[in-house]
Formats: structure tokens, C-alpha cells, sequence
């Protein structure tokens, strides 16, 4: 249960962190490091398993059918970037204490920390695909929040979408990816998909696979051509780009490589297409970085630039490159995170990002100085740091490839320049914030060393620095092995983690690119010019651009799709309809399956005649509203009679009960209409409607034709069977409603509830002035309630309770149920409104509906909750017999209690509705108390 307690804690701590605002400051703090230390502490007892190459799995189906399930995996892999989550999100936590400012929402930011640090841990927990998708989106809504969480910046609010669009739009790639990937495997259980390497490599689908999982990797992880989004996010606060920007979000994409490398790698589509993009990468984000005067403008880029050398390891495709990939993930992490926060604490002590007017901070934070300082040496590759040693893998593996010609050289070229460029921009990073010169008009001065506080997260990134850099094997070692077996799935090649291998070639490398990149910064002038001279791309103004002209064309698109006529939506339905379906039906033909057809008896055959003529006239008199409903409502007994007539008295009841409810309302709503239409279709148009309804019409019938008359196999043999023995009640009907389908019972009404509370808020101040007349000019009579009417209805209010009554009580065993019954009571209560009118209605029902309704849901929920007590899924039922004095021994099922919810729930939903339509009238212009429920 440790893994689902990992996982979930973030998110509780969301809920409950928020809490402490009050508090102050520190408090809030202190609370959200709670979830992660106890998560570090729930992950300590499964490390010796790790060590020795085990996994810790957990598993709980969620939705088996659909191959979805909470699972769980911890392995080396998922144990380092946990622990790069947790731990740096420990430090950014302690570090955006002093980072927020006092009029900042706290109590939001932490919570919104929180939920992405959830989201990420999800992500790499997850041993089911489609359970970790579910995460990697929520990762993409939650740092779309934290970006944009200084929402009064337009740029912020920018860099917020731009992100979301592109992670977005990888995320959706990804998961056709998955599904591709799973109905290969045939599970998305991560296990069996990754002992299926060979299969998924040699199916026909495996490029396509390859290509949708990487574009989701790319688009995450800021690979070129989709690494513009991440500059772009620096708007976000400093504690969250050196979180989400260094070491989790950004990297969850590298995850994603790490996690399907023994699935998907080793062809040669994976070697070109993740090498060749992840070169590109390398060399752009190098480059671009060199000539950002933004302090996190440089840093963003040099991430990209890192982030595209780890693609380019894992693209290569030997298990050495793989084993460096993976410990250029916690080195990159280590100094990215402490850099970017060394950078907020200049822009927080100085006001300012700009390194053309930052210089010469030495003199005044020597403290912070000497940290970042540190930092930027391992970015650039400096011996005795973390950096040095990823790097120097990295060259190594450069050399090993064995590609023909003078393709071999290619990739140690592309490595020495980009290493090259990396020792330019640190030099850049490190000389002209803390030295060259004195401070150029800073907002704050003088600057001044940060809160003590403030500092021990750098403290502590710099630190290991040190001492990956010095003691590799000591330090990260283990950690180190366990993720690159777990990567590599299965044996992990001979490394040694030393300071110096001796006078090699790669060493060599590195001398050439520190003493080149200085020497590039020496002339950096020279560079600065030959770059001045190309047009820099504003990827956020194409971006802007590119998302205003799909703006436009949807825009287009809609206008002539949607122009507010429901005729032109019917009409492009049918169409649509028709032209997908025109083919298999010629070749289906005219066929009648080997059951043949049943024969026909005079009275079916003259209520389908009735039932054929109602439904054309309705259509043909649509001019007069009141004949249109009249016919309708014939339509809607014929349908009515139908069911009874092939068995189904439920929906026979269901469907009178309906009907009548539904012609009050259209009464009431055409009482404010005129009651002519004019016919303005000209006969063109008619003539078109006509041929499409007849070719769809003559379609359903062969469908219908050839569906109806061939044997198959139906779910109802089940429900029979069962009905019983597994609901307790012999109405097959109504123990599917609120046993075997309770859940879907359960959303249908409150959707119902729902529908009738929106349509009560838009007419609760509405006044409609009815006409005064009907269409042929006659006025309305002056007795708005008849007096016969009325004496007819009140002797029939107690009567139809009582059949209500008998209805709801027998609806397990018998046709009737609460659905029904709910229907009949509203009927009767209806008719009292028509009768005697709203006030002397209301003045004698003792109840709200709103009231009611809340006491319908509670009622469906207690009985769905109840079985959770026992240890029972929601909505289970249970039955047995009782027997009463004089009644005798009787059957009761539990379910009767979520029945009485549907009862309650349809009543007060579908009175709410017809009243609040009801009350518009002038003849009720008296209110009454209950008008305010």
C-alpha cells in the first residue's frame, strides 16, 4: 500500500496545506514538506530490494474491461526520479518561503505545487499506461496553473497557453501511442509490455507506435522543433521553473524514453529519429543560450540544450549511452535546479534579470555568488564536478558509434561543439553577472545577500555537486546502477565511475571544448555581431500568430456550420449519416436474415398505420402548433401501446407517465408563442427535405430489416437468470435501474436534478407577456381554473397517490418501480397547478421541491454508500424476508431505498421544472412563499 500512499499524499497535502495560510508564511511551508518526507520515509524500506534489483509492484483493477487499473511499480528508475521529485521539491518549498512575496497567495501556489508533485510521482510510479497518461495530463493542467500563477502578466498568461497547447497536443499523440502499444501487447500492464519488446518491434504498427510515444516525449521534454514553449514559460515564478523546468516536468519525457527503452529501442527508427532530434536540439538550445541577456532566458535554453544531450544518449542506442543518459539526469537536476535558483535570488535582491546591468554582484553576495559559481562550472563540464563525468560519457559514447564514412565523425563533433558552446555560456553566466564591472541602474540598490534560509537549498544542490563530482562511486553509485539496470532491463555493461580514466580522447574533448568555449567568450563580441546579423525568430509571435489563423478558420468553419438553425443542424446530420453509411448498405441490399419475418396482425398493422399517419402529419401541419401536439401526442400513446404490445409494460408506463409530462410543458411553453407559423420554406428546400427523409428512412428500414431477422445473442438470458437470485426481485426492469445499472441510475437522475435547477435559475425573475389571444384573434376565457376542472381534481390527487403508491411499493417484483411512480405523483400534482392555479396549490403542499430533491440524491447516495460499510462496492444490494404480524412473511431489499430516491428525485425535479415555466403567467402574479425554496 506504500506506493498508492506515495502517490496520494501530495495530493491530500494540496487539500490541507492551504489550511495553514493563517498561519503565516513558515507555516504553510512547513505543512506542504509534510507529504514528502513521509512519502521519502515510505520509499526507505524498499531500497535494499531496489539494490538487488528487484521490483516492488501493486495492484487493484480499476476498470479490468478496459485494461485500466491502479498499478504500481517501483524500481530503480522510478526510485531516482522520485527521489530528484521529493527531495528537490523539499528544497523548492523551503526556498519559495522567502521567494513569495507577502501579498502573494501562498496558500494556492503550495497547493498547486503540491498536485504537480502528485502528478509527477504518478507519472512514475505508474505501472499501467493508461493510469500513468492520466497523470502526464494532469502534469500538463497543473504546471499550466503554476506558469500562469502571475496571471496579471500578459506574457505569463501566454507562456501558460503555449505550453499547454504543445504539451497538450503531445499528450494526445502519446495516448494513441498507448493504445496502439497495448492492443499489440494486449495489456497495458507495464510489465507485459516490456518483456513484448521483440513483438511490438516487429509489428507492422511499431513505427507508427514509435513515432506517437516520441511525439509525446518531444513535445514534454522540449525537443526541437517544440522547444520553444520552454523559454517561454520562465514568466512562471523562479521556484517553479527551477522545479518543473530542471528536474521534473521537463524530464518527464526523458522518463518516458528511459522507461520504454528496452520496448521500443534498439531499431533504426528509434536510433534516427531520437539521436538526429536530439542533436538538433543539443546544438540550438547551446547556441541561443550563448546570446540571452536574460538571466533565466540563458538558463532555459542551456536546459533544452542538456535535455536534447540526453535524447541524443538514448538515442544511440548502446546500453553504455543509456547508462550515461541516466546520470546526466541527476547531474543536470542537481546543478539546473540550484542555478535557476541562484538566478531568483539576483533577480530578488536586484529587481532585475538583465545580465547587461547585473555586473559585479561578487562585491556584494559573495555568498550566493560563490554557489552559483559552482553551479555554472558543472553546467560548463569543470573537472571535480558532476558535471565533468556525464560529460566525459558522453563524449565517450560519441566516439563508439559505428557509422560509415565520415558519418563517424558527426556525432564526437557535434558533442566537442556543443560542449564548446556550453563553456561559453557558463563563462558568460559566471563573469558578466558577478564580475565585469559595476551594477548598470539596478531597481534594487545596493544588492545584498538573500535570507539565511534562502540559501540552504543552493547550499545543499551545490554541495552534491561536489560530491558526485568527487566521489561518484561513494556517493551516487548505487542509486546510479539500480536505474541504469532498471533502464536497460536486464544487465547493466561494466562503468567505472572515476574522476580521470587517464589521457584518453575523450579527455581530450573536453580540453578542446573548455579552452574553446573560454576562447569563445573572449571574443564573444565578434560573435555577438556575426549574430546580430540574422533576424532572431519570436517563436512566441508565430506561435500567437499561428494560433490566431486556426482562430479564424475554426471561426469559419463554425459560421457555416452552426448559424442557429436547428433545421441546417438536423439536415448535415442526416447527410452525414447517409453518406458513411450509403456503401455498406448497396451491398447489403434488401436482406431478410434466416429467422424471417413475424407475422403481421390486423390490430398491430393499424396502429403502426395510425402511428405512420400522426408522425406525417405532424411534420406536414408544423404551421399549427396545437395540431403539431396534438398529433404528437398520439404519437407518443401509439409508442405507449407498442411496448405493452411486445412485453414491455415498464416502458409502456414509463413512456405514458413521460408523456404526458412532456405535452404540460410543451403546452405551458407555447402558450407564450404565436400559435400559427408561417410556412416560409419555398418548395425547392421541401422537395430536398422530402427525398433526404425518404433515403434515410428507407436505410433505417434495411438496417432494421436485416438486424431484426437474424438470430443473435442477447445480455437479457443474464438478467433473467440473475434478476432473483442476484437483486432479489423479480422485475428484471427495475432491479437493472437500481441494482445491476444503479450507477448509471444514479447519474441520469442527477442530471435530471440538475436540468430542472438550471431551467428554475434562468426563469426564477423571468416575466413573459403571453398574447392576448389565441391565432384566430379569440380572447383568453376570464376563468383561468374551471370550476368543473377543479372538482374533478381534487377527489383525484389522493386516488392517484395511492396508485403511486402501489406502483413504487411493487416495482422490484411487479411493473412499476420509483421512476414510474415518480412520474404518476407529479401527473397529479400537475394536474392540481392546471386546476386551481399556483397559489392555492402551494399554499397546501407542505414541501419544497428543491428540498425534495436534495432528499432524493441523499437517499440514492446512502443506499449506494451503505454497502461500502460492509465491505461491498457502491450500490450493492441485499434483500431478505421479514415477517410482520397479521401482514406476514414479506421480501425487503435494500435497493427499495435507492428506489425511493429515484421516487423522490423525479418528483421534485420534473415539478420544479413545470412550475418555474408555470409561474411566468400573469395569472400568477400573486407569489407565494415557496417561490424563494
Amino acid at each position: 500500500m506504500s506506493l498508492p500512499l506515495v502517490v496520494l499524499l501530495p495530493f491530500l497535502g494540496a487539500i490541507a496545506a492551504p489550511l495553514f495560510a493563517q498561519g503565516g508564511r513558515t507555516a504553510i511551508a512547513i505543512a506542504s514538506s509534510v507529504p514528502a518526507l513521509i512519502a521519502l520515509a515510505a520509499l526507505f524500506p524498499h531500497w535494499q530490494t531496489l539494490a538487488d534489483g528487484g521490483v516492488v509492484l501493486y495492484h487493484a483493477d480499476w476498470l479490468p474491461t478496459l485494461g485500466l487499473a491502479f498499478s504500481f511499480r517501483l524500481d530503480g528508475l522510478s526510485l531516482l526520479f522520485a527521489l530528484l521529485i521529493l527531495v528537490i521539491g523539499l528544497l523548492i518549498i523551503l526556498y519559495a518561503r522567502y521567494y513569495l512575496k507577502p501579498y502573494e497567495n501562498a496558500g494556492k501556489f503550495y497547493a498547486l505545487l503540491l498536485c504537480f508533485k502528485g502528478s509527477m510521482l504518478g507519472i512514475v510510479l505508474s505501472s499501467n499506461l493508461l493510469l500513468m497518461m492520466i497523470f502526464w495530463e494532469l502534469t500538463s493542467l497543473t504546471s499550466f496553473l503554476l506558469i500562469s500563477f502571475w496571471n496579471y502578466k500578459q506574457d505569463a498568461r501566454r507562456g501558460a497557453r503555449m505550453a499547454l497547447a504543445i504539451t497538450g497536443g503531445g499528450g494526445l499523440a502519446l495516448l494513441a501511442g498507448v493504445l496502439i502499444i497495448g492492443n499489440i501487447v494486449g495489456s497495458f500492464e507495464l510489465d507485459q509490455v516490456l518483456a513484448a519488446g521483440d513483438q511490438i518491434k516487429a509489428h507492422d504498427l511499431y513505427p507508427v507506435a514509435l513515432t506517437l510515444i516520441l511525439l509525446g516525449a518531444f513535445t514534454k521534454s522540449a525537443q526541437f522543433p517544440f522547444h520553444f514553449w520552454l523559454p517561454h514559460a520562465m514568466q512562471a515564478p523562479t521556484p517553479v521553473s527551477a522545479y518543473l523546468h530542471s528536474a521534473t516536468m521537463v524530464k518527464a519525457g526523458i522518463f518516458l524514453m528511459a522507461r520504454l527503452y528496452p520496448a521500443l529501442a534498439g531499431t533504426e527508427q528509434w536510433f534516427y529519429m531520437v539521436s538526429f532530434t536530439g542533436m538538433a536540439t543539443l546544438l540550438i538550445g547551446a547556441y541561443v543560450a550563448m546570446f540571452k541577456h536574460d538571466l533565466k532566458g540563458l538558463l532555459a535554453h542551456s536546459t533544452v540544450s542538456h535535455l536534447g544531450l540526453i535524447t541524443l544518449l538514448f538515442g544511440m542506442g548502446t546500453e553504455l549511452a543509456a547508462v550515461a543518459a541516466v546520470f546526466h539526469v541527476i547531474n543536470h537536476a542537481t546543478f539546473k535546479a540550484s542555478l535557476f535558483m541562484a538566478a531568483g535570488i539576483i533577480d530578488h535582491e536586484t529587481g532585475t534579470r538583465d545580465m547587461r546591468r547585473i555586473n559585479g554582484l561578487w562585491r556584494y553576495m559573495p555568498h550566493t555568488a560563490t554557489l552559483a559559481m559552482v553551479a555554472a562550472a558543472s553546467m560548463a563540464g569543470v573537472p571535480l564536478l558532476n558535471g565533468f563525468l556525464s560529460k566525459e560519457m558522453f563524449f565517450a559514447e560519441s566516439l563508439e558509434l559505428n557509422l560509415p564514412g565520415i558519418w563517424a565523425w558527426i556525432p564526437p563533433l557535434v558533442a566537442t561543439l556543443a560542449g564548446i558552446f556550453a563553456v561559453a555560456y557558463s563563462a558568460r553566466f559566471i563573469h558578466d553577472v558577478f564580475f565585469n564591472g559595476q551594477p548598470v541602474d539596478l531597481p534594487i540598490y545596493p544588492p545584498h545577500e538573500p535570507p539565511r534560509y534562502m540559501k540552504i537549498p543552493v547550499e545543499i544542490l551545490a554541495f552534491a555537486c561536489i560530491m558526485v563530482g568527487m566521489f561518484p562511486a561513494f556517493s551516487v553509485g548505487p542509486l546510479l546502477y539500480a536505474a541504469a539496470s532498471a533502464t536497460l532491463g536486464g544487465d547493466v555493461p561494466e562503468y567505472h565511475l572515476t574522476i580521470a580514466h587517464g589521457f584518453n580522447l575523450p579527455l581530450l574533448m573536453s580540453f578542446i571544448a573548455f579552452f574553446g568555449g573560454l576562447l569563445m567568450y573572449t571574443q564573444r563580441q565578434k560573435f555577438f555581431d556575426f549574430h546580430a546579423r540574422f533576424k532572431e525568430i519570436d517563436e512566441k509571435a508565430v506561435f500567437e500568430a499561428a494560433m490566431l489563423k486556426l482562430e479564424a478558420f475554426a471561426r469559419t468553419v463554425t459560421a457555416r456550420l452552426e448559424n442557429g438553425s436547428l433545421q441546417r443542424y438536423t439536415l448535415l446530420l442526416v447527410i452525414s449519416v447517409i453518406a458513411v453509411a450509403a456503401a455498406p448498405l448497396l451491398d447489403l441490399g434488401i436482406f431478410v436474415g434466416e429467422t424471417g419475418l413475424t407475422p403481421i396482425d390486423v390490430p398491430t398493422a393499424m396502429a403502426a398505420g395510425v402511428l405512420i399517419l400522426c408522425a406525417l402529419l405532424t411534420a406536414a401541419l408544423h404551421w399549427s402548433r396545437f395540431y403539431a401536439l396534438t398529433l404528437l401526442s398520439v404519437v407518443g400513446l401509439i409508442v405507449a401501446l407498442a411496448f405493452a404490445r411486445f412485453s414491455a409494460p415498464d416502458l409502456a408506463m414509463t413512456q405514458l407517465s413521460v408523456e404526458v409530462v412532456t405535452i404540460v410543458l410543451l403546452m405551458l411553453a407555447l402558450y407564450y408563442m404565436p400559435s400559427w407559423t408561417p410556412i416560409e420554406t419555398p418548395m425547392p428546400r421541401r422537395i430536398r427535405d422530402i427525398v433526404i427523409a425518404l433515403v434515410a428512412g428507407v436505410g433505417m428500414t434495411l438496417v432494421t430489416l436485416a438486424m431484426l431477422t437474424q438470430p443473435f445473442s442477447s445480455i437479457s438470458e443474464f438478467f433473467l437468470e440473475n434478476s432473483k437470485t442476484g437483486g432479489g426481485g423479480t422485475n428484471v426492469v427495475n432491479v437493472i435501474l437500481v441494482d445491476f445499472r444503479g450507477f448509471d441510475t444514479l447519474g441520469e437522475i442527477t442530471v435530471l436534478a440538475i436540468a430542472a435547477l438550471g431551467i428554475y435559475a434562468m426563469l426564477k425573475d423571468m416575466a413573459l407577456t403571453p398574447p392576448p389571444g389565441d391565432g384566430e384573434g379569440h380572447a383568453w376565457a376570464r376563468d383561468a381554473h374551471p370550476l368543473m376542472l377543479r372538482l374533478i381534481a381534487r377527489p383525484m390527487l389522493p386516488l392517484a397517490l395511492i396508485v403511486s403508491a402501489f406502483i413504487f411499493l411493487r416495482g422490484h417484483n411487479l411493473p412499476g418501480g420509483g421512476f414510474i411512480a415518480g412520474l404518476i405523483t407529479s401527473v397529479a400534482l400537475i394536474l392540481q397547478y392546471v386546476a386551481a392555479g399556483l397559489t392555492w396549490t402551494e399554499a397546501r403542499v407542505p414541501f419544497k421541491y428543491h428540498s425534495v430533491i436534495a432528499m432524493g440524491l441523499l437517499f440514492a447516495l446512502i443506499a449506494g454508500a451503505g454497502s461500502l460499510a460492509f465491505g461491498y462496492p457502491f450500490l450493492t444490494s441485499t434483500f431478505g424476508y421479514i415477517t410482520w404480524p397479521v401482514v406476514g412473511k414479506f421480501e425487503v431489499a435494500s435497493a427499495l431505498v435507492f428506489d425511493l430516491g429515484v421516487y423522490l428525485t423525479v418528483i421534485g425535479a420534473t415539478l420544479l421544472a413545470i412550475v418555474s415555466i408555470g409561474r411566468i403567467s400573469p395569472h400568477s402574479a400573486i407569489k407565494s412563499p415557496k417561490e424563494g425554496a
